[in-house]
């Protein structure tokens, strides 16, 4: 990935770890960053945005249109536009046309004056649970914050809108139990760069069998990819692949989101394998280079 400029570099420096227990005693309630990978319009981040604004100001900057798994990737090669939406009581909205972690940097060193007191990304229209939240835009935007040490949280919700399809998603409950969760995020305080995966089964309220905090699972996919050709006779292709079931991980959090819990992952920037740590150094990791380096001794 190309570097960034000191002048970013310099701007992230100031943006330290909250402290636990801040945003409880502000006049204007708790400053919150929204942000999302299914685009501004999208139901979710909507129902979200009323949900938080009763408990604090709502600033969204998400995406002009849909960049679901779009990862963690930032737009360094070409410019990003940006405007603003609208401002009503508690809530302002701007659209970029950047990915999801492009709407984050931009919120906390272009749009917001002061730091946000959580960072939250959703509620997705479908889930982020186990190595899908590597793909996951929703994710990225989170962890963007919670690599500043910004509290984040993730929050999807177990839906799809398929055509003929009856069924209605639960945003509203969703976004009610986030506004709920917040300020126990502020005042219990969170690990430094450590973000909670949130994701939610689409049923109503009364069907949801409770709260457990999950380890990350382990979803299955069948390969596709297929093959066609455009006008000119050249090759294009359509990646793809259908949901195959996850692997049976006790107590993980596809597990838990499918017997119809809330499921509650915390996440940690660091991915270093400690376990394996040690037995990695016994390899034979020099290599010709200790050959070369006997022989300047030499």
């Amino acid at each position: 990935m190309a570097s960034r400029t000191k002048t970013n570099t310099a701007k992230s420096a100031v943006l330290s770890p909250i402290a636990k227990g801040a945003g409880k005693k502000k006049k204007d309630g708790i400053r919150i960053l929204l942000s999302n990978d299914d685009g501004i319009k999208s139901p979710g981040i909507q129902a979200l945005a009323k949900a938080l604004s009763r408990i604090g100001h709502v600033t969204i900057v998400a995406p002009e249109r849909e960049q679901s798994t779009m990862g963690h990737a930032l737009t360094l090669h070409k410019p990003i536009r940006m405007f603003h939406v609208s401002e009503e009581k508690r809530i302002d909205q701007w659209a970029t046309s950047g990915t999801p972690a492009d709407c984050v940097y931009l919120g906390l060193r272009q749009v917001l004056k002061t730091r946000p007191d959580i960072i939250i990304s959703g509620i997705n229209n479908g889930v982020n649970v186990g190595n899908d939240m590597y793909y996951s835009g929703t994710v990225a935007a989170a962890r963007e914050g919670a690599v500043l040490g910004i509290p984040a949280m993730a929050t999807s919700l177990d839906y799809h809108a398929e055509p003929g399809s009856k069924t209605k998603p639960h945003f509203e409950d969703a976004a009610e139990y986030i506004a709920h969760l917040v300020p126990q995020v502020l005042e219990h305080g969170i690990p430094p760069h450590c973000l909670l995966n949130i994701n939610f089964p689409n049923v109503p309220k009364a069907k949801i069998k409770g709260v457990r905090v999950s380890r990350q699972g382990f979803r299955i996919y069948t390969d596709k990819i297929e093959e066609k050709r455009d006008s000119r006779g050249k090759p294009y292709y359509w990646l793809g692949g259908l949901y195959a079931g996850f692997r049976p991980i006790e107590g993980s959090d596809c597990e838990v989101l499918d017997k119809h819990y809330i499921s509650i992952t915390p996440c940690k920037i660091d991915v270093t394998q400690y376990e394996f740590m040690e037995d990695l150094s016994r390899w034979d990791l020099e290599g010709p280079l200790a050959t070369r380096s006997r022989s300047r001794r030499g």
